[in-house]
């Protein structure tokens, strides 16, 4: 059987018209006194509506979770009132998003969290590079760990923040599990050395996403992991056994989906798929943009059922309509990716028909 991603996708969760997901992308214009999106997010989302999924920018679920200048919360009043009209705008397109919540863990400094200590499992800090502020680069400085009762916090936290996502409008929401923040964070040897149950691999990831099933439904909660993934010094011994256990501890909850970035020696999709049931969204997160063939050879061989695609997104926003015409893709332009306004955000033109 052979599968293209313009074909639709339907499960007891999801309808989507093809299957390719926006991937979760950061673009740091949200206000950064109040993490209230920016207006033109609402354009910028509803011009690539035509997603057969969209997965937001990572939004912070507490304010020790936000990882840099003009990133998003959904956390008070005025950031669930600032979501709606992007959530609306989306779905009067014909389009679907999903909300991805997004604890950054160490990956933060104080400048950014208005002198606050970045918190972590343990305090290990990133000594290979520096963090981006509205200061500039400036070097990690050294986690606080997190008490037993502030990894609950913390988990409640998520819970909260998914609630108020459905409150704004989102369909659903994804739980920031990769690249190294929080999350995986916890699934990490290298950066968790805790003695309480939290040190149990993968302890922390399960209770936040039965947490946060707990508040919304399976079948709007998805979780998104890189399994060996080495970015922002994470180093995971045996990133086999701890994904294994975690995702046969998560499979009979019926979650929306699994969203798995290969990235690493490790490999994840051809390990993991026969363990997870339900619908599993591929991602390759290498040094060029993937292509349309890669993503369709990942659903031919069985690995996945969609595929997300992130920076062809962005200055492709009808990038499904690129596909189906076999038109030549956009690039972008990379000094206008985070921050600023319209410029490199919403001012990319759609594909113009042929005459």
């Amino acid at each position: 059987m052979t599968y293209d991603l313009l074909k639709p996708y339907k499960s007891d969760h999801l309808d989507l018209p093809n299957r390719i997901v926006m991937a979760p992308m950061t673009r740091g214009r949200a206000d950064d006194a109040t993490a209230v999106p920016n207006p033109l997010t609402r354009d910028y989302y509803a011009q690539r509506a035509g997603a057969g999924l969209i997965v937001s920018e990572g939004i912070f679920p507490t304010p020790l979770g936000k990882g840099g200048p003009g990133i998003p919360g959904l956390i008070d009043e005025d950031q669930v009132a600032g979501w709606r009209p992007i959530t609306e705008a989306v779905h009067a397109a014909g389009g679907r998003i999903f909300a991805q919540l997004w604890h950054v863990g160490r990956m933060t400094h104080p400048v950014t969290l208005d002198g606050a200590s970045p918190v972590a499992p343990s305090p290990v800090r990133i000594t290979g590079e520096q963090i981006f502020t509205r200061e500039g680069l400036l070097d990690h400085v050294t986690p606080r760990a997190l008490t037993t009762a502030e990894a609950e916090e913390t988990i409640a936290a998520f819970a909260a923040a998914a609630r108020n996502a459905i409150r704004a409008g989102f369909d659903g929401v994804e739980l920031h599990g990769a690249n190294g923040y929080l999350i995986q964070q916890f699934l990490s040897d290298n950066t968790n050395r805790r003695t309480d149950r939290f040190g149990e691999l993968p302890r922390f990831a399960t209770e936040v996403v039965e947490a946060v099933t707990a508040a919304v439904g399976a079948g709007r909660v998805g979780l998104r992991i890189s399994p060996g993934n080495p970015e922002n010094e994470i180093a995971e011994s045996d990133p086999a056994t701890t994904y294994r256990t975690l995702v046969r501890t998560l499979a009979p909850l019926g979650l929306a989906y699994l969203h798995v970035i290969e990235r690493g020696a490790y490999e994840a999709l051809a390990d993991l798929r026969p363990l997870w049931p339900g619908t599993l969204v591929a991602n390759f997160n290498g040094p060029e943009p993937t292509t349309r063939e890669a993503g369709e050879q990942v659903l031919n061989a069985g690995l996945a059922d969609l595929f997300s695609f992130g920076r062809l997104f962005i200055a492709n926003p009808d990038l499904p309509a690129r596909f189906a015409a076999g038109a030549p893709l956009a690039p972008y332009a990379g000094h206008l990716v985070y921050g600023g306004g319209a410029e490199g955000y919403t001012d990319y033109p759609a594909l113009q028909p042929v005459r």
